[in-house]
């Protein structure tokens, strides 16, 4: 029997056919996806009851996606999104970072928040809507504090659990070596939750990526709920799911940065592997 050389070309054989067999699965499961919804839009226009929303199919769907794609729209309606997410998550993180490491930090403070902070986490973010629109004058700001109320609270708790699973050992041996504050912030804290706080983001970047459509729905003129709620008045319904596509793709393109993110700093290896 011949054995299997140790070689690096050997040892890089399965890494390259395991990424093969993540490519090919992948796509076997978006294929799966675009049946059922061929599927779905064929049932919806042999339904009587339905026809008149055989636009969702993805025939028209794709015609239309195509036409905002090659005229530039989806940039026009993707931007104005994109810099109220991002500003609704930079208030988030500005105010949950500092307070997760608070209360991760002084048993006393995370005792006396919890329960307030559990009872506000779960309130729907869409439930502030009234007050936001009576508080700000604009309806940017409107919807800004709307992402920043809905993305705060997984980047506090997580970043707080990450603090409290730091090895105390760490920090009295900093201590010893004469760090002050600032360096047991910046040297010794931060680094060793970047992981949390970066995976607390991701999560908050969900939840304010779903808040943002109904969110759009208030006075504003551009933004992709925006698209979505005029499409739906001018019954297209083929540029309705257009931009619903759009939504979704531009989601999972922003999650999967943030999961590269996670990758780039976490510094925990699997010995096992």
């Amino acid at each position: 029997m011949t054995a299997i050389p140790d070689t690096p070309a050997g040892g890089f054989r399965l890494p390259r056919l395991g990424r093969l067999r993540g490519i090919a699965n992948a796509a076997l499961g978006i294929a799966a996806l675009m049946l059922l919804w061929w599927l779905g839009g064929l049932a919806v226009e042999n339904d009587p009851d339905m026809f008149a929303f055989a636009d969702f199919a993805p025939a028209p769907t794709l015609a239309a996606l195509q036409d905002i794609v090659t005229s530039g729209e989806v940039w026009q309606m993707s931007g104005p999104s994109l810099y109220r997410v991002g500003y609704g998550m930079g208030i988030a993180a500005a105010i949950g970072v500092p307070v997760g490491i608070a209360i991760g930090r002084i048993p006393f403070l995370r005792e006396i928040t919890n329960v307030p902070f559990q009872f506000l986490r779960m309130i729907s973010p869409l439930s502030w809507m009234p007050i936001a629109v009576m508080a700000y004058d604009t309806w940017d700001g409107a919807i800004v504090f709307l992402i920043a109320v809905a993305a705060i609270w997984p980047i506090l708790f997580s970043t707080a659990a990450g603090v409290r699973r730091i090895d105390p050992s760490w920090l009295k041996v900093a201590r010893n070596l004469g760090a002050n504050p600032f360096h047991m912030l910046f040297v010794v804290i931060l680094p060793a939750i970047a992981v949390d706080i970066l995976t607390g983001l991701r999560l908050a970047l969900g939840v304010a990526w779903v808040v943002l459509v109904p969110a759009e729905y208030l006075g504003v003129t551009s933004g992709l709920g925006y698209a979505i709620n005029d499409a739906r008045d001018t019954l297209d319904y083929s540029r309705l799911a257009a931009v619903v596509v759009v939504i979704g793709v531009i989601g999972f393109a922003l999650d999967w940065l943030c999961m590269l993110a996670i990758k780039k700093f976490n510094w925990v290896r699997d010995t096992a592997h």
